[in-house]
């Protein structure tokens, strides 16, 4: 995806498009990539913006769902946003829970796509050897439906990240850091309009969490996508734009 990364004091991020601010908070191994034909489809309607997370470069104390949410708000805070139609695919979505549930003055939608907070079946807790590729290739390829979704760039770029130790570290504590911030007790405390668009083929969070999401947040909705896995916004990305546009056009001013 060739957008410009921009940045302002601390922050690196991507903006595109004018209208309703639509923030997009990609995963523990979320590439822009993830999200290039939402950002396509959506410019054209509102200004997309994706926070860059530091993911690698908080402190290892830091590096939680907590301390990303901190980020998050920050930045908002720093780019002046307001009613924020919030998205977020797995450890993002579960990030901008954390935010929503503190800051639901600033939100006006929330949506979600395969989203921790309730339960994943993640790479684990810890890693296999550094160096084992085939094996680093079988668990990308396990977040899709379709595994050739899984392209060689794509698991390259996992490999890489798992064989850099600091990186590792800091994606097993914010992995351990996800699984241990369980939000069951709060959900019901969201208020605002939340969409949960899920594959019916996602084994990393299962349609169970999907039904779980669904029941503890009031004014919530699913759609489900079938022969779809984790991530339905590269996996199937038509189907996803249009169930967003539809329930965006319900919240838009």
């Amino acid at each position: 995806m060739e957008y410009e990364i921009k940045q302002s004091g601390k922050f690196k991020y991507v903006e595109e498009g004018t209208g309703e601010p639509l923030i997009l908070l990609h995963g523990l191994f979320g590439a822009l990539s993830n999200f290039k034909d939402l950002v396509d489809h959506f410019k054209a309607t509102h200004r997309v913006i994706i926070p860059m997370l530091p993911l690698y470069e908080l402190t290892l104390p830091n590096t939680t769902v907590g301390g990303l949410a901190k980020h998050v708000q920050k930045f908002i805070e720093a780019r002046e946003l307001t009613d924020v139609h919030l998205l977020g695919n797995s450890l993002g979505g579960h990030v901008g829970l954390v935010y929503t549930l503190k800051n639901q003055d600033k939100v006006k939608t929330i949506t979600l796509t395969g989203s921790s907070g309730l339960f994943e079946n993640g790479m684990g807790e810890t890693y296999p050897k550094r160096g084992d590729y085939d094996y680093i290739k079988k668990k990308t390829e396990l977040t899709f439906y379709d595994p050739d979704v899984a392209s060689k760039e794509l698991v390259d770029e996992v490999y890489s990240i798992v064989n850099n130790r600091l990186k590792a570290l800091k994606i097993i504590s914010l992995a351990r850091s996800a699984i241990k911030h369980n939000l069951g007790d709060e959900l019901n405390d969201i208020t605002i309009p939340t969409c949960l668009i899920w594959g019916k083929n996602d084994t990393i969070t299962p349609p169970m969490v999907a039904e779980e999401f669904h029941k503890l947040i009031p004014n919530s909705e699913v759609h489900w996508i079938d022969k779809c896995g984790h991530a339905p916004m590269m996996e199937v990305p038509a189907e996803f734009n249009r169930v967003l546009d539809e329930f965006l056009a319900k919240h838009k001013s």
